[in-house]
């Protein structure tokens, strides 16, 4: 029943969440408002817990570093179905292929999905975790819209918000004067993105043909035929007559062309253009 596929969409959401907080920077000043330091927050995809096991294992103070402070880690937390942003399933996406001028590419719809993350701030003093968050909040009112490629062969690209849902406060200082504090900012996201079904290909269409009868039934002469082609002069301008066209089988879907209305008889088992007086072309 299933094909494979794969698109990378779910890696793709991780990559452009964290990408948001990469470039976080804390500063620290001297008593008389002097800069002496700038670092750079590092960031990585991880559990919370994970970062907490890092602190916790150095209780003592003995190593030379157990893992160093403010940094930040987030994960990805759950993934729930959003029916108020689902499309009509019967319509499709359409692209010419890139590679071949002859084939079609289509997908349906794509089926909106939420994904929740979780991002942790851990410092060692409230001052840092002011700066972190100072450059987070303002951009997420509470949303913040970044577009995402997703679906490069298809030239699909999305403005896909973030929501900031929630901020929780939590000062882990247990033990004796000389235990390692942390105090960790949670932060609480949901992206609205989309998921998408697996590339057909087809081929293009060059000329559709409608045969016109004067009544419904199968069985009466047909009087007349409307024929629909795509029309280029050679020097690669659009036409709408398909006597100075090229031939159809030489225009490439890529190509700046027009479309060609021809109405041809029925007479005595032929098929012409009354007006020209050529037969139907093949």
């Amino acid at each position: 029943m299933f094909e494979y596929f794969n698109h990378g969409t779910m890696r793709r959401m991780v990559i452009v969440f964290g990408s948001m907080f990469n470039d976080i920077n804390v500063q620290r000043y001297d008593n008389n408002g002097n800069r002496i330091q700038t670092l750079a927050v590092p960031l990585a995809y991880g559990p919370k817990q994970k970062f907490l096991v890092r602190l916790d294992t150095d209780p003592n103070l003995d190593r030379e570093v157990a893992i160093s402070l403010p940094r930040m880690g987030f994960e990805l937390t759950g993934i729930t179905y959003d029916g108020t942003r689902k499309l009509n399933t019967t319509r499709k996406n359409t692209n010419v292929s890139t590679t071949d001028d002859t084939v079609n590419l289509s997908q349906y719809t794509p089926v909106p999905y939420n994904l929740d993350f979780v991002l942790s701030i851990f410092v060692k003093n409230a001052d840092d975790g002011t700066q972190i968050l100072e450059q987070i909040l303002p951009y997420f009112k509470p949303e913040w819209n970044i577009e995402v490629n997703m679906i490069s062969s298809m030239n699909i690209k999305m403005d896909i918000p973030t929501i900031l849902n929630s901020v929780s406060f939590q000062d882990v200082y247990d033990g004796d004067y000389q235990s390692r504090r942390s105090i960790i900012w949670d932060l609480n996201f949901t992206m609205k993105s989309y998921f998408y079904g697996p590339v057909n290909t087809s081929g293009v269409i060059t000329r559709s043909q409608i045969d016109i009868r004067p009544e419904i039934a199968l069985d009466t002469p047909r009087v007349e035929r409307l024929t629909l082609v795509p029309g280029l002069l050679a020097n690669g301008s659009p036409t709408t007559d398909s006597s100075l066209s090229v031939d159809r089988n030489q225009i490439n879907s890529g190509d700046d062309f027009g479309f060609a209305e021809d109405i041809f008889e029925f007479q005595d088992g032929k098929v012409f253009n009354p007006v020209t007086g050529q037969d139907e072309l093949p």
